[in-house]
Protein backbone atom coordinates (compact mmCIF):
# COMPACT_ATOMS: atom_id res chain seq x y z
CA UNK A 1 0.00 0.00 0.00
CA UNK A 2 1.10 3.68 -0.90
CA UNK A 3 1.77 5.16 2.26
CA UNK A 4 2.82 8.80 1.02
CA UNK A 5 2.96 11.24 -1.99
CA UNK A 6 4.39 14.40 -2.04
CA UNK A 7 4.78 16.98 -4.48
CA UNK A 8 7.35 20.23 -3.77
CA UNK A 9 9.27 22.67 -5.36
CA UNK A 10 12.64 23.54 -5.66
CA UNK A 11 12.45 25.85 -3.05
CA UNK A 12 11.17 23.30 -0.38
CA UNK A 13 7.47 24.40 -0.63
CA UNK A 14 4.97 21.00 -0.25
CA UNK A 15 2.22 21.63 -2.62
CA UNK A 16 -0.11 18.74 -2.07
CA UNK A 17 0.74 15.75 -0.27
CA UNK A 18 -1.62 12.20 -0.40
CA UNK A 19 -1.98 12.52 3.33
CA UNK A 20 -3.49 15.80 3.42
CA UNK A 21 -3.31 19.49 2.23
CA UNK A 22 -0.30 20.72 1.46
CA UNK A 23 1.29 22.02 4.52
CA UNK A 24 4.60 21.16 5.22
CA UNK A 25 3.89 18.42 8.58
CA UNK A 26 6.07 17.03 10.81
CA UNK A 27 6.42 13.90 8.62
CA UNK A 28 6.12 15.45 4.95
CA UNK A 29 9.00 17.90 6.70
CA UNK A 30 11.69 15.21 7.43
CA UNK A 31 10.50 13.20 4.57
CA UNK A 32 11.70 16.10 2.15
CA UNK A 33 14.80 16.99 4.16
CA UNK A 34 16.07 13.46 4.46
CA UNK A 35 15.04 13.48 0.71
CA UNK A 36 17.16 16.46 -0.29
CA UNK A 37 19.92 15.59 2.09
CA UNK A 38 20.87 11.81 1.54
CA UNK A 39 19.02 11.09 -2.06
CA UNK A 40 19.46 14.13 -4.37
CA UNK A 41 22.59 15.48 -3.98
CA UNK A 42 24.45 13.85 -6.96
CA UNK A 43 22.49 16.01 -9.25
CA UNK A 44 20.09 13.73 -10.66
CA UNK A 45 17.54 15.01 -13.11
CA UNK A 46 15.58 12.02 -14.17
CA UNK A 47 13.82 9.23 -12.00
CA UNK A 48 15.06 7.81 -8.88
CA UNK A 49 15.20 5.61 -5.85
CA UNK A 50 15.94 5.26 -2.49
CA UNK A 51 15.32 4.49 1.14
CA UNK A 52 14.60 6.55 4.15
CA UNK A 53 16.76 7.21 6.70
CA UNK A 54 15.80 4.62 8.99
CA UNK A 55 15.46 1.86 6.62
CA UNK A 56 12.21 1.53 7.07
CA UNK A 57 10.26 2.74 3.38
CA UNK A 58 11.60 2.82 0.04
CA UNK A 59 10.95 5.73 -1.67
CA UNK A 60 10.18 6.83 -5.41
CA UNK A 61 10.57 10.05 -7.03
CA UNK A 62 10.81 11.77 -10.75
CA UNK A 63 11.33 15.62 -11.62
CA UNK A 64 9.61 18.33 -13.98
CA UNK A 65 12.48 20.24 -14.96
CA UNK A 66 10.90 22.78 -16.52
CA UNK A 67 8.65 23.49 -13.73
CA UNK A 68 10.95 22.94 -11.40
CA UNK A 69 8.85 20.08 -8.97
CA UNK A 70 9.49 16.89 -7.40
CA UNK A 71 7.31 13.81 -7.58
CA UNK A 72 8.21 11.80 -4.75
CA UNK A 73 6.28 8.18 -3.49
CA UNK A 74 6.95 6.14 -0.36
CA UNK A 75 5.58 3.03 0.85
CA UNK A 76 7.02 0.06 3.13
CA UNK A 77 9.89 -1.21 1.73
CA UNK A 78 8.55 -4.78 2.18
CA UNK A 79 6.37 -4.21 0.03
CA UNK A 80 6.52 -5.11 -3.96
CA UNK A 81 4.79 -2.35 -5.95
CA UNK A 82 4.87 -2.73 -9.28
CA UNK A 83 2.71 0.30 -10.22
CA UNK A 84 4.51 3.38 -7.99
CA UNK A 85 6.80 4.05 -11.38
CA UNK A 86 3.81 3.88 -13.65
CA UNK A 87 1.37 6.23 -10.96
CA UNK A 88 4.71 8.65 -10.76
CA UNK A 89 4.54 9.58 -14.35
CA UNK A 90 0.85 9.58 -14.22
CA UNK A 91 1.06 12.08 -11.35
CA UNK A 92 3.58 14.41 -12.98
CA UNK A 93 1.29 14.87 -16.18
CA UNK A 94 -1.48 16.09 -14.36
CA UNK A 95 0.28 17.62 -11.55
CA UNK A 96 2.36 19.77 -14.18
CA UNK A 97 -0.82 20.46 -15.98
CA UNK A 98 -2.70 22.48 -13.52
CA UNK A 99 0.59 24.05 -11.85
CA UNK A 100 1.15 27.83 -11.41
CA UNK A 101 3.78 29.61 -9.57
CA UNK A 102 1.36 31.73 -7.68
CA UNK A 103 -0.35 29.06 -6.54
CA UNK A 104 -0.34 27.55 -3.38
CA UNK A 105 -2.97 25.21 -2.66
CA UNK A 106 -3.78 22.04 -4.61
CA UNK A 107 -6.98 20.64 -2.43
CA UNK A 108 -8.91 19.43 -5.60
CA UNK A 109 -6.48 17.37 -6.87
CA UNK A 110 -7.27 14.83 -4.08
CA UNK A 111 -9.83 12.93 -6.23
CA UNK A 112 -7.81 13.34 -9.71
CA UNK A 113 -5.23 11.47 -7.71
CA UNK A 114 -7.02 8.67 -6.31
CA UNK A 115 -8.32 7.81 -9.96
CA UNK A 116 -4.86 7.65 -11.81
CA UNK A 117 -4.06 5.26 -8.34
CA UNK A 118 -6.74 2.98 -9.36
CA UNK A 119 -5.60 3.05 -13.13
CA UNK A 120 -2.38 2.62 -12.11
CA UNK A 121 -3.21 -0.20 -9.92
CA UNK A 122 -5.56 -1.75 -12.61
CA UNK A 123 -2.59 -1.64 -14.88
CA UNK A 124 -0.08 -3.01 -12.75
CA UNK A 125 -2.87 -6.25 -12.12
CA UNK A 126 -3.37 -6.83 -15.64
CA UNK A 127 0.28 -7.22 -16.72
CA UNK A 128 0.98 -9.31 -13.36
CA UNK A 129 -1.65 -11.49 -14.32
CA UNK A 130 -0.32 -11.77 -18.14
CA UNK A 131 3.28 -12.79 -16.62
CA UNK A 132 1.69 -15.29 -14.61
CA UNK A 133 -0.64 -17.15 -17.07
CA UNK A 134 2.12 -19.39 -18.84
CA UNK A 135 3.70 -20.25 -15.92
CA UNK A 136 0.15 -21.22 -13.56
CA UNK A 137 1.36 -24.91 -13.12
CA UNK A 138 5.07 -23.47 -11.46
CA UNK A 139 5.95 -23.14 -7.81
CA UNK A 140 6.07 -19.16 -7.08
CA UNK A 141 9.76 -18.44 -7.46
CA UNK A 142 11.40 -17.17 -3.78
CA UNK A 143 13.31 -14.19 -3.73
CA UNK A 144 16.46 -14.47 -3.50
CA UNK A 145 18.21 -12.57 -0.69
CA UNK A 146 21.93 -11.00 -0.66
CA UNK A 147 24.26 -10.44 2.19
CA UNK A 148 25.43 -7.46 0.25
CA UNK A 149 22.43 -5.76 -0.41
CA UNK A 150 20.35 -5.67 -3.35
CA UNK A 151 22.22 -5.83 -6.32
CA UNK A 152 21.92 -2.87 -8.38
CA UNK A 153 22.03 -4.26 -13.00
CA UNK A 154 25.92 -4.30 -13.82
CA UNK A 155 27.09 -4.67 -10.54
CA UNK A 156 28.21 -7.72 -8.96
CA UNK A 157 29.69 -6.50 -5.79
CA UNK A 158 32.95 -5.94 -7.26
CA UNK A 159 33.07 -7.81 -10.62
CA UNK A 160 31.69 -5.90 -13.39
CA UNK A 161 30.40 -7.91 -16.48
CA UNK A 162 26.61 -9.38 -16.66
CA UNK A 163 28.24 -12.56 -17.90
CA UNK A 164 30.20 -13.08 -14.32
CA UNK A 165 27.15 -12.12 -12.34
CA UNK A 166 25.70 -14.98 -14.18
CA UNK A 167 27.80 -17.60 -13.14
CA UNK A 168 27.52 -16.46 -9.31
CA UNK A 169 23.79 -16.63 -9.37
CA UNK A 170 23.45 -20.03 -8.24
CA UNK A 171 25.67 -19.65 -5.34
CA UNK A 172 24.37 -16.28 -4.50
CA UNK A 173 20.89 -17.25 -4.33
CA UNK A 174 21.42 -19.86 -1.65
CA UNK A 175 22.65 -16.84 0.81
CA UNK A 176 20.46 -15.51 3.89
CA UNK A 177 20.53 -11.81 4.08
CA UNK A 178 21.20 -10.81 7.86
CA UNK A 179 17.71 -8.43 7.83
CA UNK A 180 15.75 -11.44 7.30
CA UNK A 181 13.36 -9.02 4.68
CA UNK A 182 13.49 -10.18 0.87
CA UNK A 183 14.41 -8.21 -1.45
CA UNK A 184 12.38 -7.94 -4.69
CA UNK A 185 14.54 -8.37 -7.94
CA UNK A 186 12.24 -6.06 -9.96
CA UNK A 187 11.26 -2.13 -8.84
CA UNK A 188 12.65 -2.90 -5.28
CA UNK A 189 14.35 -0.22 -3.29
CA UNK A 190 17.82 0.03 -2.81
CA UNK A 191 20.49 0.74 -0.84
CA UNK A 192 21.52 4.38 -1.84
CA UNK A 193 25.76 3.54 -1.77
CA UNK A 194 25.48 1.39 -4.13
CA UNK A 195 24.02 3.67 -6.75
CA UNK A 196 26.45 5.71 -5.66
CA UNK A 197 29.61 3.86 -6.24
CA UNK A 198 28.00 2.83 -9.75
CA UNK A 199 27.67 6.72 -10.27
CA UNK A 200 30.97 7.04 -9.22
CA UNK A 201 32.20 3.99 -11.41
CA UNK A 202 30.54 4.94 -14.73
CA UNK A 203 31.73 8.99 -14.69
CA UNK A 204 35.30 6.96 -14.37
CA UNK A 205 34.89 4.57 -17.27
CA UNK A 206 33.35 8.00 -19.24
CA UNK A 207 36.87 10.02 -18.27
CA UNK A 208 38.43 7.21 -19.88
CA UNK A 209 37.00 6.96 -22.94
CA UNK A 210 36.96 10.51 -23.62
CA UNK A 211 40.80 10.81 -22.56
CA UNK A 212 42.66 11.76 -25.87
CA UNK A 213 45.05 9.25 -27.44
CA UNK A 214 48.31 10.61 -26.78
CA UNK A 215 50.11 8.16 -29.49
CA UNK A 216 48.04 9.03 -32.30
CA UNK A 217 46.86 12.95 -31.80
CA UNK A 218 50.38 14.33 -33.48
CA UNK A 219 49.48 11.39 -36.14
CA UNK A 220 46.23 12.87 -36.60
CA UNK A 221 47.01 16.51 -36.76
CA UNK A 222 49.64 15.83 -39.52
CA UNK A 223 47.03 14.94 -41.42
CA UNK A 224 44.43 17.80 -41.71
CA UNK A 225 44.83 20.45 -43.85
CA UNK A 226 45.27 23.85 -42.17
CA UNK A 227 43.22 26.69 -43.97
CA UNK A 228 44.51 29.12 -42.10
CA UNK A 229 45.85 32.56 -43.95
CA UNK A 230 49.55 33.32 -43.32
CA UNK A 231 49.65 35.74 -45.35
CA UNK A 232 48.02 39.50 -43.85
CA UNK A 233 49.48 41.31 -46.20
CA UNK A 234 46.98 43.40 -48.64
CA UNK A 235 46.37 43.00 -52.76
CA UNK A 236 48.77 46.37 -53.35
CA UNK A 237 51.64 45.31 -50.88
CA UNK A 238 52.04 41.90 -52.96
CA UNK A 239 52.58 44.17 -56.46
CA UNK A 240 48.20 44.04 -57.38
CA UNK A 241 46.29 47.17 -57.61
CA UNK A 242 44.14 48.65 -55.02
CA UNK A 243 41.97 50.94 -57.60
CA UNK A 244 38.86 48.21 -56.83
CA UNK A 245 37.21 48.94 -53.83
CA UNK A 246 37.99 46.31 -50.94
CA UNK A 247 35.84 43.94 -50.16
CA UNK A 248 36.41 41.78 -46.52
CA UNK A 249 32.78 40.04 -46.46
CA UNK A 250 29.64 41.13 -44.20
CA UNK A 251 30.68 43.20 -41.26
CA UNK A 252 30.17 41.78 -37.83
CA UNK A 253 28.06 44.85 -36.74
CA UNK A 254 24.91 43.09 -38.76
CA UNK A 255 25.55 39.48 -37.58
CA UNK A 256 23.24 38.31 -34.22
CA UNK A 257 26.00 37.64 -31.53
CA UNK A 258 24.91 34.67 -29.80
CA UNK A 259 25.47 34.83 -26.00
CA UNK A 260 28.16 32.43 -24.26
CA UNK A 261 27.12 29.93 -22.37
CA UNK A 262 27.33 30.52 -18.68
CA UNK A 263 29.48 28.09 -16.72
CA UNK A 264 28.41 24.89 -15.48
CA UNK A 265 25.52 25.41 -12.89
CA UNK A 266 25.82 23.04 -10.01
CA UNK A 267 22.08 21.35 -9.55
CA UNK A 268 18.96 22.92 -8.24
CA UNK A 269 18.97 20.47 -5.50
CA UNK A 270 22.68 21.19 -4.38
CA UNK A 271 22.13 24.89 -4.70
CA UNK A 272 18.86 24.40 -2.36
CA UNK A 273 21.10 22.13 0.31
CA UNK A 274 23.87 24.82 0.21
CA UNK A 275 21.04 27.47 1.25
CA UNK A 276 19.29 25.75 3.21
CA UNK A 277 18.26 27.38 6.61
CA UNK A 278 18.09 31.37 5.52
CA UNK A 279 14.14 31.95 5.42
CA UNK A 280 12.06 34.91 6.17
CA UNK A 281 15.09 36.69 7.87
CA UNK A 282 15.40 40.38 7.72
CA UNK A 283 18.57 41.33 5.61
CA UNK A 284 20.99 43.66 7.65
CA UNK A 285 24.38 45.63 6.20
CA UNK A 286 26.12 43.01 8.38
CA UNK A 287 25.05 40.24 7.02
CA UNK A 288 25.42 41.65 3.10
CA UNK A 289 28.98 42.36 3.93
CA UNK A 290 30.68 39.11 2.90
CA UNK A 291 28.48 38.99 -0.26
CA UNK A 292 29.41 42.22 -1.31
CA UNK A 293 33.13 41.99 -0.73
CA UNK A 294 33.17 39.01 -2.88
CA UNK A 295 31.30 40.47 -5.77
CA UNK A 296 33.43 44.26 -5.74
CA UNK A 297 36.60 41.51 -5.73
CA UNK A 298 35.35 39.88 -9.09
CA UNK A 299 33.85 43.49 -11.09
CA UNK A 300 37.81 44.66 -9.87
CA UNK A 301 39.08 41.56 -11.67
CA UNK A 302 37.20 41.59 -14.95
CA UNK A 303 38.60 45.75 -14.45
CA UNK A 304 36.42 47.19 -13.41
CA UNK A 305 37.35 50.49 -11.94
CA UNK A 306 37.22 50.31 -8.00
CA UNK A 307 35.33 53.52 -7.44
CA UNK A 308 32.86 52.19 -9.58
CA UNK A 309 32.44 48.54 -8.37
CA UNK A 310 32.40 50.40 -4.89
CA UNK A 311 29.45 52.71 -6.00
CA UNK A 312 27.69 49.69 -7.33
CA UNK A 313 27.89 47.35 -3.98
CA UNK A 314 26.62 50.66 -1.91
CA UNK A 315 23.74 50.71 -3.86
CA UNK A 316 22.85 46.97 -3.72
CA UNK A 317 23.36 47.24 -0.08
CA UNK A 318 21.16 50.64 -0.06
CA UNK A 319 18.41 48.50 -2.08
CA UNK A 320 18.65 45.17 -0.24
CA UNK A 321 19.13 46.42 4.00
CA UNK A 322 15.83 45.78 5.62
CA UNK A 323 14.07 43.42 3.43
CA UNK A 324 12.88 40.24 4.35
CA UNK A 325 14.94 36.93 2.55
CA UNK A 326 12.63 34.49 0.88
CA UNK A 327 12.23 31.01 2.28
CA UNK A 328 15.82 28.91 1.12
CA UNK A 329 17.15 31.66 -0.28
CA UNK A 330 20.66 32.71 0.75
CA UNK A 331 22.50 36.47 0.78
CA UNK A 332 24.52 35.37 -1.95
CA UNK A 333 22.30 34.58 -4.18
CA UNK A 334 20.28 37.61 -3.39
CA UNK A 335 22.78 39.97 -4.07
CA UNK A 336 24.28 38.06 -7.20
CA UNK A 337 20.42 38.78 -8.55
CA UNK A 338 20.67 42.36 -7.19
CA UNK A 339 23.49 42.77 -8.90
CA UNK A 340 22.66 41.38 -12.37
CA UNK A 341 19.68 43.46 -12.53
CA UNK A 342 21.55 46.49 -11.42
CA UNK A 343 23.90 45.70 -14.16
CA UNK A 344 21.73 45.20 -16.77
CA UNK A 345 19.85 48.31 -16.25
CA UNK A 346 23.21 50.51 -16.46
CA UNK A 347 24.42 48.70 -19.65
CA UNK A 348 21.08 49.00 -21.87
CA UNK A 349 21.01 52.30 -23.92
CA UNK A 350 18.15 54.20 -22.59
CA UNK A 351 17.83 56.06 -25.93
CA UNK A 352 17.60 54.58 -29.52
CA UNK A 353 21.37 53.75 -30.78
CA UNK A 354 19.90 53.36 -34.37
CA UNK A 355 22.61 54.81 -36.46
CA UNK A 356 20.76 53.87 -39.63
CA UNK A 357 17.65 55.38 -39.19
CA UNK A 358 19.21 58.33 -38.34
CA UNK A 359 21.37 58.33 -41.71
CA UNK A 360 18.04 58.22 -43.48
CA UNK A 361 15.76 60.76 -41.64
CA UNK A 362 18.92 62.67 -41.87
CA UNK A 363 19.23 62.34 -45.42
CA UNK A 364 14.95 62.98 -46.32
CA UNK A 365 15.55 66.65 -44.87
CA UNK A 366 18.45 66.36 -47.74
CA UNK A 367 21.79 67.08 -45.41
CA UNK A 368 24.16 64.55 -44.31
CA UNK A 369 25.00 62.86 -41.18
CA UNK A 370 27.73 63.53 -39.13
CA UNK A 371 29.61 61.66 -37.09
CA UNK A 372 33.06 63.19 -34.93
CA UNK A 373 35.21 60.52 -33.92
CA UNK A 374 36.96 61.82 -30.55
CA UNK A 375 39.45 60.26 -27.98
CA UNK A 376 42.73 59.95 -26.33
CA UNK A 377 46.33 58.86 -28.28
CA UNK A 378 46.93 55.99 -29.97
CA UNK A 379 43.20 53.97 -29.35
CA UNK A 380 42.99 53.48 -32.98
CA UNK A 381 40.13 56.15 -34.01
CA UNK A 382 40.94 56.00 -38.01
CA UNK A 383 41.09 52.43 -38.05
CA UNK A 384 37.87 52.20 -36.40
CA UNK A 385 36.86 55.31 -38.23
CA UNK A 386 37.44 53.29 -41.53
CA UNK A 387 35.51 50.25 -39.99
CA UNK A 388 31.77 51.92 -39.40
CA UNK A 389 32.69 53.42 -42.94
CA UNK A 390 33.01 50.19 -44.49
CA UNK A 391 29.51 49.03 -42.17
CA UNK A 392 27.99 51.98 -44.05
CA UNK A 393 29.51 51.37 -47.00
CA UNK A 394 27.47 47.89 -47.01
CA UNK A 395 24.16 49.37 -46.01
CA UNK A 396 24.67 51.35 -49.33
CA UNK A 397 25.39 54.71 -48.00
CA UNK A 398 27.62 56.88 -50.13
CA UNK A 399 30.21 58.36 -46.85
CA UNK A 400 32.69 61.12 -47.20
CA UNK A 401 35.95 60.93 -44.92
CA UNK A 402 37.02 64.32 -43.52
CA UNK A 403 40.64 64.12 -42.78
CA UNK A 404 40.58 67.17 -39.45
CA UNK A 405 43.55 65.50 -37.20
CA UNK A 406 45.80 68.18 -38.98
CA UNK A 407 48.10 68.11 -35.96
CA UNK A 408 49.96 64.53 -36.14
CA UNK A 409 52.31 63.70 -38.88
CA UNK A 410 51.24 61.11 -41.43
CA UNK A 411 47.40 60.96 -40.00
CA UNK A 412 46.27 62.73 -43.32
CA UNK A 413 48.15 60.11 -45.04
CA UNK A 414 46.72 57.32 -42.85
CA UNK A 415 43.23 58.23 -43.69
CA UNK A 416 43.53 58.98 -47.10
CA UNK A 417 44.95 55.18 -47.49
CA UNK A 418 41.24 53.88 -46.33
CA UNK A 419 39.63 56.19 -48.59
CA UNK A 420 41.60 54.80 -51.25
CA UNK A 421 41.25 51.60 -50.60
CA UNK A 422 37.35 51.80 -49.74
CA UNK A 423 36.95 54.02 -52.64
CA UNK A 424 35.50 56.78 -51.01
CA UNK A 425 35.72 60.66 -51.21
CA UNK A 426 38.26 62.05 -48.63
CA UNK A 427 38.00 66.20 -47.90
CA UNK A 428 41.83 67.35 -46.81
CA UNK A 429 43.41 70.56 -46.30
CA UNK A 430 46.95 69.51 -45.37
CA UNK A 431 48.31 70.30 -42.07
CA UNK A 432 48.71 73.13 -39.19
CA UNK A 433 44.99 74.01 -40.42
CA UNK A 434 42.22 74.73 -38.26
CA UNK A 435 40.11 71.42 -37.71
CA UNK A 436 37.16 73.72 -37.21
CA UNK A 437 36.98 75.04 -40.11
CA UNK A 438 38.45 71.87 -42.26
CA UNK A 439 35.35 70.02 -40.76
CA UNK A 440 32.48 73.01 -41.28
CA UNK A 441 34.02 73.09 -45.29
CA UNK A 442 33.86 68.98 -45.52
CA UNK A 443 30.25 69.00 -44.31
CA UNK A 444 29.61 72.06 -47.04
CA UNK A 445 31.40 69.87 -50.11
CA UNK A 446 29.43 66.75 -49.20
CA UNK A 447 26.20 68.88 -48.68
CA UNK A 448 26.97 70.04 -52.43
CA UNK A 449 27.58 66.54 -53.69
CA UNK A 450 24.60 64.23 -51.69
CA UNK A 451 26.76 62.46 -49.84
CA UNK A 452 25.04 60.77 -46.88
CA UNK A 453 27.56 60.44 -44.13
CA UNK A 454 30.33 62.61 -42.83
CA UNK A 455 32.81 60.66 -40.78
CA UNK A 456 35.22 63.47 -38.97
CA UNK A 457 38.56 61.90 -38.04
CA UNK A 458 40.31 64.47 -34.80
CA UNK A 459 43.54 64.49 -33.58
CA UNK A 460 44.53 62.28 -30.40
CA UNK A 461 44.21 64.21 -27.07
CA UNK A 462 45.32 63.81 -23.82
CA UNK A 463 42.12 65.01 -21.48
CA UNK A 464 44.64 67.44 -19.60
CA UNK A 465 45.76 69.22 -22.71
CA UNK A 466 44.48 72.17 -22.61
CA UNK A 467 44.93 73.99 -26.24
CA UNK A 468 43.59 70.54 -27.95
CA UNK A 469 40.38 69.96 -25.68
CA UNK A 470 39.30 73.79 -27.00
CA UNK A 471 39.75 73.27 -30.57
CA UNK A 472 38.11 70.17 -30.01
CA UNK A 473 35.38 71.82 -28.35
CA UNK A 474 35.46 74.81 -30.90
CA UNK A 475 34.88 72.15 -33.51
CA UNK A 476 31.66 70.10 -32.37
CA UNK A 477 30.29 73.86 -31.15
CA UNK A 478 30.85 74.98 -34.71
CA UNK A 479 29.58 72.19 -36.71
CA UNK A 480 27.02 70.66 -34.44
CA UNK A 481 27.40 67.11 -35.41
CA UNK A 482 24.97 64.47 -35.45
CA UNK A 483 26.84 62.01 -33.19
CA UNK A 484 30.31 62.56 -30.83
CA UNK A 485 31.73 59.31 -30.44
CA UNK A 486 34.36 58.91 -27.94
CA UNK A 487 36.79 55.48 -28.98
CA UNK A 488 38.23 54.17 -25.88
CA UNK A 489 40.54 50.89 -25.29
CA UNK A 490 38.63 48.16 -23.57
CA UNK A 491 42.07 47.59 -21.60
CA UNK A 492 41.62 50.39 -19.32
CA UNK A 493 40.22 50.48 -15.88
CA UNK A 494 40.13 53.23 -13.72
CA UNK A 495 42.16 55.34 -16.21
CA UNK A 496 38.29 55.12 -18.48
CA UNK A 497 37.33 57.03 -15.32
CA UNK A 498 39.45 60.17 -15.61
CA UNK A 499 39.69 60.17 -19.72
CA UNK A 500 35.72 60.12 -19.72
CA UNK A 501 35.25 62.77 -17.08
CA UNK A 502 37.66 65.23 -17.89
CA UNK A 503 36.49 64.89 -21.56
CA UNK A 504 33.19 66.01 -21.10
CA UNK A 505 34.00 68.27 -18.47
CA UNK A 506 36.36 69.99 -20.89
CA UNK A 507 33.88 70.11 -23.56
CA UNK A 508 31.84 71.82 -21.26
CA UNK A 509 33.75 74.19 -19.85
CA UNK A 510 35.40 75.31 -23.21
CA UNK A 511 31.83 75.65 -24.87
CA UNK A 512 30.60 78.84 -26.81
CA UNK A 513 27.16 78.08 -26.47
CA UNK A 514 24.47 77.54 -22.85
CA UNK A 515 23.64 73.84 -23.92
CA UNK A 516 27.09 72.22 -24.39
CA UNK A 517 27.62 69.32 -26.32
CA UNK A 518 29.17 66.07 -24.90
CA UNK A 519 29.97 62.74 -25.60
CA UNK A 520 26.55 60.89 -27.33
CA UNK A 521 28.06 57.04 -27.60
CA UNK A 522 31.30 54.84 -27.53
CA UNK A 523 33.26 53.06 -29.15
CA UNK A 524 35.11 50.50 -27.90
CA UNK A 525 38.37 49.71 -29.37
CA UNK A 526 41.28 46.55 -29.25
CA UNK A 527 38.38 44.56 -27.48
CA UNK A 528 39.48 41.52 -28.72
CA UNK A 529 42.65 41.72 -26.78
CA UNK A 530 41.19 41.59 -22.95
CA UNK A 531 39.53 38.04 -23.15
CA UNK A 532 37.01 38.24 -19.90
CA UNK A 533 38.45 41.58 -18.64
CA UNK A 534 35.20 43.29 -20.32
CA UNK A 535 34.95 45.83 -17.42
CA UNK A 536 36.21 48.84 -19.23
CA UNK A 537 32.92 48.71 -21.05
CA UNK A 538 30.87 49.19 -17.41
CA UNK A 539 33.02 51.74 -16.20
CA UNK A 540 32.59 54.21 -19.04
CA UNK A 541 29.12 53.61 -19.42
CA UNK A 542 28.59 53.79 -15.42
CA UNK A 543 30.90 57.31 -15.31
CA UNK A 544 29.27 58.86 -18.89
CA UNK A 545 25.83 57.82 -18.94
CA UNK A 546 26.53 57.08 -22.54
CA UNK A 547 25.71 53.74 -24.50
CA UNK A 548 28.43 51.49 -26.02
CA UNK A 549 27.69 51.72 -29.37
CA UNK A 550 30.64 49.75 -31.42
CA UNK A 551 32.97 47.26 -30.33
CA UNK A 552 36.43 47.05 -32.49
CA UNK A 553 37.24 43.58 -32.16
CA UNK A 554 40.01 43.51 -34.43
CA UNK A 555 42.27 44.67 -37.23
CA UNK A 556 40.08 43.78 -40.51
CA UNK A 557 37.46 46.32 -41.56
CA UNK A 558 34.51 43.77 -41.00
CA UNK A 559 35.89 43.25 -36.65
CA UNK A 560 33.45 45.93 -35.80
CA UNK A 561 30.61 44.46 -33.26
CA UNK A 562 27.52 45.91 -31.51
CA UNK A 563 27.86 45.16 -27.93
CA UNK A 564 26.02 42.07 -26.29
CA UNK A 565 24.89 43.37 -23.06
CA UNK A 566 23.65 39.98 -21.52
CA UNK A 567 27.09 38.38 -23.08
CA UNK A 568 28.77 41.10 -20.43
CA UNK A 569 26.96 40.46 -17.59
CA UNK A 570 27.50 37.05 -17.76
CA UNK A 571 31.57 37.66 -17.91
CA UNK A 572 31.54 40.14 -15.04
CA UNK A 573 29.46 37.93 -13.05
CA UNK A 574 30.50 34.41 -14.00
Amino acid sequence: MLEELLVFTRGGLILWALSGGGGATAVNASLVDALIRSSLLGDQSAEGAGVSPDGMRALKWAFDNALGLVFVAVYRRVLHLLYVDDLLAAVRSEFSRIYHPRRTSYDGFGDVFRQLHLEAQARADEMSKSKQAPVESRPPPTPASHNVGPMVPGDDGGNAGGSKQGDNDGDSGKEENSGGDPEPKDGGAFNLSILQNLFHRENNDVKKKNKPNKKGRHKNREKEPSNKKLDFSEPAERGKTDHVAVNEGKSKVDEDEQVGDDPKVKGWFSSLFQSIGAGNSVISKSDLLPALRAVKDRLMTMNVAEEIAEKLCESIAASLVGKKLGSFTSISSTVQVAMEEALLRILTPSRSIDILRDVHAAKERERPYVIVFVGVNGVGKSTNLAKVAYWLLQHDLSVTLAACDTFRSGAVEQLRTHARRLQIPIFEKGYERDPAVVAKQAIQEATRTKSDVVLVDTAGRMQDNEPLMRALSKLINVNNPDLVLFVGEALVGNDAIDQLTQFNQKLADFSSVPAARLIDGILLSKFDTVDDKVGAALSMVYVSGAPVMFVGCGQSYTDLKKLNVKSIVNTLLK
